[in-house]
């Protein structure tokens, strides 16, 4: 027996554009950048610009108690979730535990992970770092203050995978649903904008794409099954098709990669290419910006006339969280009815270490 499809129910942004998914779609829709100047006594680093979550602090989103030692991917985090699990909270209080959540990151916070030990390192003793600093420095912190602070007592489970985290922490999701250990999942990522992680991305980055700017955000997602939503109240914005990974050993590799997991994709969920009327490309420097579109074109045809959602010029390199940030962006643009009967949209990425990855949201 076919494992029975879960649908979006519901969705939540932190971004550059503001905290809430209606600032998210306003930003989007208008296709208005986020991007601008960064302030230096903030953020010192090597780039003039970038996309961050404006005027974000823990204490004014999250709260004033228990978030003084709380880092900032930590606290985009939990205002993501919180901002999604408002409209269910009754329900998750009562069977909290058949909640799953499912987060991805990129190391956790690159800043907290740095600081401390630069405070072990450069302290009279490398005991006087603060202890209550510490739980920053490991991966799974966002995605287990998040549940802690909401109330959340099913599965918890981090991802990291580049760019594509995202994409695959939508996968492990279904798999966690599939196997019976939730009834409903909460699924996405989250990135900062931080000093030590600019550092990082530049000396990591080729010449040619240190003109990308970061940015930061998080965007989560309510997967549950269409019976399940319906009888809450709650409608389908798009159904979880499929999601497909592969790997290419060398750069000019990636274009073929990708175009044969999308095949792959489609063929799965059971979608023509000729109903993909959304992409939603990743779009990272370089090259691989060319050979992601190329793939694309490849499988949809030359008389394919998609709509193409390109999220990283609006909010910069988010790093971890640009997958959930390209679903959100199609949900956004496809409005608060969601995707329609029929209509198929693509979400595909090219990670620079030699991983793609696609996935396809269906209507109805």
């Amino acid at each position: 027996m076919s494992p029975t499809p879960l649908v979006v129910s519901g969705w939540s942004a932190v971004s550059p554009f503001g905290v809430g998914s209606e600032a998210f779609r306003g930003g989007i829709r208008a296709g208005r950048t986020a991007v601008g100047a960064v302030d230096r006594e903030t953020f010192p680093g090597p780039f003039a610009e970038g996309a961050v979550v404006p005027d974000f602090t823990a204490a004014k989103y999250v709260g004033k108690k228990g978030t003084r030692t709380m880092d900032r991917v930590t606290a985009i985090a939990v205002t993501a979730v919180g901002g999604l699990i408002d409209g269910f909270r009754d329900e998750l209080t009562a069977r909290p535990e058949q909640t799953a959540l499912v987060l991805g990151t990129g190391s956790g916070s690159v800043q907290s992970i740095m600081d401390f030990t630069r405070d072990a390192l450069a302290g009279e003793r490398p005991y006087h770092v603060d202890p209550a600093r510490f739980p920053n420095t490991v991966m799974n912190r966002a995605a287990g203050q998040s549940a802690i602070w909401h109330g959340i007592k099913g599965p918890n489970t981090t991802v990291a995978g580049g760019s594509l985290t995202g994409l695959l922490a939508l996968g492990y999701a279904l798999r966690l649903h599939r196997g019976g250990h939730c009834s409903r999942v909460l699924v996405g990522a989250a990135e900062e904008y931080s000093t030590q992680r600019s550092w990082l991305e530049w000396h990591g980055r080729a010449d040619a794409e240190r003109d990308t700017p970061l940015g930061e955000g998080s965007a989560v997602f309510l997967l549950e099954t269409a019976d399940d939503a319906a009888s809450a109240g709650r409608g389908a914005l798009a159904r979880i098709g499929s999601t497909g990974f592969r790997a290419f050993h060398e750069p000019d590799g990636a274009r073929e990669a990708l175009a044969a997991c999308v095949r792959e994709a489609l063929a799965k969920a059971g979608v023509a290419p000729r109903d993909v009327r959304t992409v939603a490309p990743l779009g990272a420097g370089g090259p691989l910006v060319a050979q992601e579109e190329a793939a694309v074109a490849d499988v949809l045809g030359d008389d394919a006339d998609p709509r193409w959602i390109r999220i990283r010029p609006l909010v910069g390199d988010t790093s971890a969280a640009s997958a959930a940030l390209q679903m959100a962006g199609v949900l956004a643009a496809a409005g608060e009815g969601g995707l329609a009967p029929g209509e198929a949209a693509l979400i595909t990425g090219i990670e620079r270490d030699g991983l793609v990855g696609c996935a396809v949201l269906t209507g109805g």
